[in-house]
């Protein structure tokens, strides 16, 4: 009696064991690895019994390893590395969990090739993106040689107490290690009902991501590659995606969240785990496209504009690249952006302060052109990694006419002296402006694209790079395209007209002449008219020639540098940015290309028009007869 109700009591629980199971998976167990006759697994064998392709309870693996009945693999795999990894991998051990599944995902053992049956005849095949290979390369680490490293982005207990941060422990490490048991419950395909890629749990909004990966930790002079993304765009977006995207499974951006852009298999960009490498990692969601219902801005469109180049095969960004972008001219999206804390901004600030789509970017500070800011706290740092002292810069034909001006520090292309505080002028980028010379044309407020019938920012006393370097259709000043400067039909990447007188040679006559010009939104000077008042400027308000020069036709970059004073000179004062192009300007006679703000006169030979240090003009000829590099004054057109 004794001995019938303790097997009573036995079945009973076994009763109870198997009831909580059922209630657990609540309709789906093995899903797709479900190999027998008629299931819904794409390759089906002829053998009856799911668990006995896998298992088999008398005479499997030899070693007793899960009861193994597939044979396993013994390839030799190219494991996961990039240029921030800091782990090591190691090749799978036999046996090991990671081993087993890889049995059939490496593709290099055919599937229902047992050990106690032998090979079972096979119907159909696995889907492509099942399948590895032995270059794991684009597949989340696993098999880590041990002990794991610490890093700053992942969740300091992993190392300190060798468990994970889900609060459901089901994301947890294999022996100490990190296997494909860690993210898959081979038994139970939907435990995440959406995602049915056999999870160990629910990982919409990055659930199980996050439970290794710690965007909030900090550590000493280290930054945090993925700080800021709680409160970011991404995981925030609630944009519906299309599951012709194929983007994810859980149907909205923040729902799929790391997955917008990382795949943990068969990633496309290999290196961090891309879905595309790169730029093109952000077209499928910033292309515009149906792809995502609302659809936002098409930044992708700028770029068939004149925009910021693409990098070829041998130029390519990767996050672990100096700062300072010295002899490797690219620029993408991550040169700029930063997808783990970048926001979408729906007010513009005023500058110098970054803009929260740039949240998270390094740059360089504008005091020495080297030391780094990580992250940029001003917008023109992170234009400073390629504008500022970085060797390497040209001056791409594709950008447009660029002057040569008379007065210039030993690099060009470096911006940071031309906007420095101690420059004789400059535009106020790196600094406030200067309040010692009146400045009889400025507005205001900056005009809007639509020509001046509403009025953009206030303008205060500091201004950003994107100011004038913007698409041409922007959002921030009227226009329904994206902000910043992706692309324009503009040269140079302006968001407005800019024309540029040119010459045959210095001195010479003009061959782009704008008489009479329109002073609209749609003229040649269009730019400057966002922030000046050209009809004060015509007036003479501030000089009595100006009038004289831009009705005749000529430009405002004959005489003004764009930027500001990158350098001094014992000829030409500075003020007022005056700095002549020396492309289009000759010395007059023996004198040097020269500038007085005293005087207000200036000393060249331009247009075959002498202007001569006692504010005379003799036109045709240089003042004493003379004519520039010895040469024949040109005819007159």
């Amino acid at each position: 009696m004794k001995l019938k109700l303790i097997l009573a009591s036995i079945m009973l629980l076994l009763l109870m064991a198997a009831s909580a199971v059922r209630a657990q998976i609540s309709g789906d167990v093995i899903g797709t690895h479900d190999l027998t006759p008629g299931s819904r697994s794409p390759i089906t064998g002829a053998r009856p019994g799911s668990c006995s392709y896998c298992h088999a309870p008398h005479s499997g693996l030899s070693t007793g390893q899960a009861l193994w009945n597939q044979k396993q693999t013994k390839a030799t795999y190219q494991v996961y590395t990039s240029t921030t990894y800091h782990q090591k991998g190691q090749q799978p051990i036999l046996g090991s969990d990671s081993n087993l599944c890889l049995s059939c995902h490496d593709g290099t053992v055919a599937v229902g090739n047992t050990i106690t049956a032998g090979q079972i005849t096979m119907i159909g095949s696995m889907n492509s993106h099942d399948v590895f290979g032995t270059n794991l390369q684009s597949s989340h680490p696993f098999s880590l040689q041990l002990p794991i490293k610490d890093t700053i982005d992942i969740i300091a207990s992993l190392v300190a107490q060798g468990k994970t941060g889900d609060p459901l422990g089901k994301v947890k490490l294999i022996d100490g290690n990190i296997e494909c048991t860690s993210c898959h419950n081979p038994h139970v395909q939907a435990i995440d009902k959406v995602s049915l890629n056999f999870l160990v749990r629910d990982s919409s909004n990055a659930q199980m991501c996050l439970a290794c990966h710690d965007p909030t930790r900090t550590m000493s002079r280290q930054v945090n590659p993925l700080v800021g993304w709680a409160t970011s765009a991404h995981p925030l977006a609630t944009n519906k995606v299309s599951v012709q995207a194929n983007l994810g499974s859980y149907g909205t951006v923040a729902a799929n969240a790391c997955f917008s852009c990382h795949e943990p298999h068969n990633a496309q960009g290999p290196m961090r785990l891309l879905r595309e490498p790169n730029e093109q990692d952000c077209i499928a969601c910033h292309n515009g496209s149906s792809n995502l219902n609302p659809a936002i801005t098409n930044v992708y469109a700028e770029f068939a504009k004149v925009g910021h180049p693409f990098p070829s095969g041998n130029n390519a960004h990767d996050a672990a690249e100096s700062v300072l972008l010295n002899n490797n001219r690219h620029s993408t999206c991550a040169d700029c952006h930063n997808g783990h804390s970048s926001n979408q901004v729906t007010i513009f600030p005023p500058p110098p302060a970054i803009r929260g789509s740039q949240n998270g970017v390094a740059g360089i500070s504008a005091a020495d052109g080297i030391s780094i800011v990580d992250p940029s706290v001003n917008q023109y740092e992170n234009c400073l990694r390629c504008h500022g002292t970085s060797s390497g810069k040209v001056a791409n034909p594709v950008f447009g006419y660029l002057p040569v001006r008379a007065v210039s520090a030993g690099d060009p292309l470096n911006v940071i002296p031309q906007f420095a505080a101690t420059a004789t002028s400059s535009h106020p980028v790196t600094h406030p402006r200067s309040s010692s010379l009146p400045q009889p044309s400025l507005l205001s407020t900056m005009l809007d694209l639509n020509g001046g019938t509403t009025h953009g920012r206030t303008m205060g006393n500091q201004t950003f790079c994107t100011d004038c370097h913007n698409s041409d259709d922007n959002r921030e000043f009227g226009g329904i395209g994206p902000s910043g400067p992706h692309g324009s039909t503009n040269k140079h990447i302006l968001e407005r007209d800019y024309e540029f007188s040119q010459a045959p040679g210095p001195g010479q006559l003009i061959t782009n002449l704008y008489p009479n010009p329109d002073l609209s939104i749609k003229g040649p000077y269009a730019m400057c008219g966002k922030c000046h008042s050209l009809t004060n400027v015509v007036s003479n308000a501030s000089w009595n020639q100006h009038g004289l020069h831009i009705n005749t036709g000529f430009t405002c970059s004959v005489c003004h540098t764009a930027h500001g004073m990158g350098a001094r000179s014992g000829t030409i004062s500075g003020e007022r940015l005056v700095n002549f192009d020396i492309n289009v300007v000759a010395p007059n006679g023996g004198i040097p290309v020269s500038y007085s703000r005293a005087t207000n006169t200036c000393t060249l030979l331009c247009h075959n028009t002498a202007h001569n240090a006692d504010g005379s003009v003799t036109r045709g000829a240089q003042k004493n007869n003379g004519t520039p590099n010895g040469a024949s004054p040109p005819k007159r057109r």
